[in-house]
């Protein structure tokens, strides 16, 4: 049988077991990039399709804004977005598609992050890649949704500077979308944190006695972390993400703990 190219083959057990030269890391490191190239374009493909359902959800918290605006502060389009250059739409949509097919590709790619560091585990810590993957997704996704439920206060917030009297918000597509993505991405990478603080623990770095030694600085670093992060930087959106930090911070003491660390 022809047998697949060294990039497009899983590594052997021999190169799983931590015991790979130099040069076979970095071609285990080629293999695993170019799976993940693969699977971001094969999620672009399906994330074409969810363009429409996505930007319904994205619209959604700009339209909850201009509801609760008085009738005569409120734009001219209602709650649609506007554009003006000819280029915008389909750069936006490229956009889009592109941060859809990271999404989609998440589980692949958090999978192959794991692969490649397994080697350097013991035997009971790769037990934990499925939960690894599934933890890391689940957050990222409860990420997201805490960024869409912060949005309309957050807008309310940043658009309220301008008064209502004699100025009226015409949003753009592009500025919109944009801001809309960063926001998404700040949070979902935010709740990664707790999945951050166990492998830390797991690998011997920290452990539930540095983690409460640390708590308080830590909760200051997170506050500075959040309003640093949060493109908005409007206290709604801060302690929308202040307050899981902490609490993640909390439970991975409590991981810790479990763990004998």
């Amino acid at each position: 049988m022809p047998t697949l190219p060294k990039f497009l083959r899983r590594p052997t057990p021999t190169e799983r077991s931590g015991t790979m030269t130099v040069v076979e890391h970095l071609e285990e490191l080629r293999h695993r990039i170019v799976v993940c190239v693969i699977a971001v374009l094969a999620g672009g493909v399906l994330g074409w399709f969810l363009y429409q359902p996505f930007m319904d959800v994205v619209n959604k918290p700009f339209c909850t804004y201009v509801k609760g605006l008085p009738v005569e502060a409120r734009p001219p389009a209602g709650c649609r977005l506007v554009f003006s250059g000819p280029l915008d739409a389909m750069l936006i949509k490229l956009k889009v598609v592109l941060f859809l097919g990271l999404f989609l590709a998440l589980p692949v790619l958090l999978y192959q992050l794991w692969a490649f560091i397994v080697p350097g585990l013991t035997a009971r810590e790769k037990k934990l890649s499925v939960p690894f993957v599934i933890s890391s997704m689940l957050l990222f996704l409860l990420g997201g949704v805490f960024a869409l439920f912060t949005l309309p206060k957050g807008l309310g917030f940043l658009l309220g500077f301008a008064g209502t009297e004699n100025v009226t918000p015409l949003i753009s597509f592009p500025s919109y979308v944009g801001f809309v993505v960063l926001v998404t991405l700040a949070f979902g990478v935010a709740f990664e944190f707790p999945v951050l603080l166990v492998f830390l623990t797991m690998v011997g770095v920290l452990s539930s006695a540095k983690l409460r030694a640390s708590r308080r600085w830590a909760i200051l670093g997170i506050a500075v972390f959040s309003a640093v992060i949060t493109p908005s930087s409007d206290p709604y959106s801060m302690l929308a993400m202040m307050i899981p930090m902490v609490f993640f911070y909390e439970a991975s003491i409590i991981i810790a703990r479990l763990m004998k660390k």
